[in-house]
């Protein structure tokens, strides 16, 4: 084995457990852009109220990491966003709202 620097390697242990646990958070962070989770759709933590009580926990900001999901649609200047459990696919609640602009980009 060839070591450039007397006995050290030189990718050590730390920084190969550092770049091994990047790549589990990009890969999650990939998966969870595909499958449409909450937090990769730029939700605000402010509507993240699941259970619809009008206080959002920390639990409810957890579960827009591996338990919601989102389906944005676009309809002339209507946008809706679609929230549902991502286990059962039961719906929590739809969000729309009318933007001004040029309806023909769709």
């Amino acid at each position: 084995m060839n070591v450039p620097y007397g006995n050290k390697p030189r990718f050590g242990f730390r920084r190969r457990l550092f770049v091994g646990l990047l790549v589990v958070v990009a890969a999650y962070v990939g998966y969870a852009s595909y499958v449409g989770m909450a937090f990769t759709a730029g939700v605000p933590n402010e509507d993240m109220d699941w259970n619809g009580d009008g206080v959002v926990t920390k639990d409810e900001i957890l579960q827009s990491w591996y338990a919601v999901t989102v389906k944005k649609t676009k309809e002339g200047n209507r946008e809706c966003s679609a929230f549902a459990w991502r286990s059962s696919g039961e719906s929590i609640r739809v969000d729309c709202k009318t933007t001004m602009g040029d309806a023909s980009n769709k």
